[in-house]
């Protein structure tokens, strides 16, 4: 009896060795075959949402990505535009799309602003994974040219002996042009009265028809009024100078801590596995440095500014509790809620 309990004894730590053993052999095989499934990504083209319709500086962007990704991605990019919902639909796609590698998408500022305002279905810093920065514009103030104001000097001081009086456009209520305004004037200690538009186009019409006296906008939209001369800019929204309006300063160069860039880049949904984000960032890093990408961009009055995974992410975060605090102070949280009652 003693003899057959021994036996019965070996014949089960025999079975638990032999089931370890095959345990750990499965194990390794299974890292061998994610290895060789991620050194092929990517295996077909990759598909890049765009949620603005065509046309706008989104869409420019990632036209100019999808000229040169095969040469650093291995495939082609696929540029899709989902526009509506003030972008919401897009990324709302993006975010709830397989995280493969096949599906990412364009980003840009108003994914920190959006879900500031309420209702999105996703908070997209939260949810989205960031793969690379490739762009900012500035926002500038400009006046007409026969405005009596020659300066930021000149237009604050008449803003605070006149409260109220002056009104500037931009391009909606929530949008970065909007809360770059909030922040000028919160910064200034004025009161000018905002008057919301349809989009950068209608507001710009409005300035020039004089029926708003100043225009918060991006440097694209204004330059050839610029240029024209019928048209003067007063400040920068930014650390540095624009490089075509190199002879107007920043708004921080003139006392005020006034900084709002509309930047634009590329994310992913959350859950990436490590080397595909790693495949993507590399590949991405490499086409915003590209020659023929820097031109376009820099040809549509963009700036080439390419930040890391890490540095964007990093941003998003910075962004999104900078902005939270602006909207809370400035009442933009209550005009979009009144809004939307």
């Amino acid at each position: 009896m003693k003899r057959k309990l021994v036996w019965v004894t070996f014949l089960l730590l025999l079975s638990i060795i032999s089931l370890l053993i095959a345990g750990c052999g499965q194990k390794e095989g299974n890292n061998v075959n994610k290895g060789a499934v991620s050194e092929k990504y990517p295996t077909k083209p990759i598909t890049l949402i765009v949620p603005f319709s065509a046309g706008g500086s989104s869409d420019m962007i990632a036209r100019a990505m999808e000229k040169v990704s095969a040469k650093y991605l291995g495939q082609s990019l696929v540029v899709v535009n989902k526009p509506g919902g003030s972008a919401t639909i897009g990324w709302n796609e993006l975010a709830s799309s397989k995280p493969d590698g096949y599906t990412i998408g364009i980003t840009n500022i108003s994914i920190v602003l959006q879900p500031l305002y309420g209702g999105t279905k996703y908070n997209y810093p939260q949810d989205l994974e960031p793969i690379a920065q490739a762009a900012s514009i500035p926002v500038v103030l400009a006046v007409r040219a026969d405005s009596p104001w020659k300066n930021v000097k000149e237009f604050i001081e008449y803003a605070k002996s006149h409260p109220g009086e002056i009104k500037y456009g931009h391009a909606g209520i929530g949008t970065s042009t909007h809360v770059a305004a909030e922040m000028f004037a919160k910064e200034a200690g004025i009161k000018i009265q905002q008057v919301p538009f349809q989009g950068g186009s209608e507001a710009l019409t409005a300035f020039l028809g004089g029926h708003v006296q100043a225009l918060f906008a991006n440097p694209p939209e204004i330059k050839s009024y610029f240029n024209d001369g019928k048209i003067r800019i007063l400040g920068v929204a930014d650390e540095k100078r624009y490089p075509d309006f190199k002879d107007v300063p920043t708004f921080k160069e003139q006392g005020l801590n006034v900084v709002l860039s509309i930047w634009l880049g590329v994310g992913g949904p959350k859950g990436l596995p490590e080397d595909v984000k790693t495949k993507l960032a590399e590949g991405f890093k490499n086409i915003i440095n590209d020659p023929e990408f820097k031109k376009v961009v820099t040809d549509q009055g963009m700036i080439v500014d390419y930040l890391s995974p890490q540095e964007f992410g990093a941003k998003w975060k910075s962004e999104s509790e900078r902005f939270a605090k602006l909207i809370k102070e400035t009442g933009i949280g209550e005009q979009i809620a009144s809004q939307k009652k």
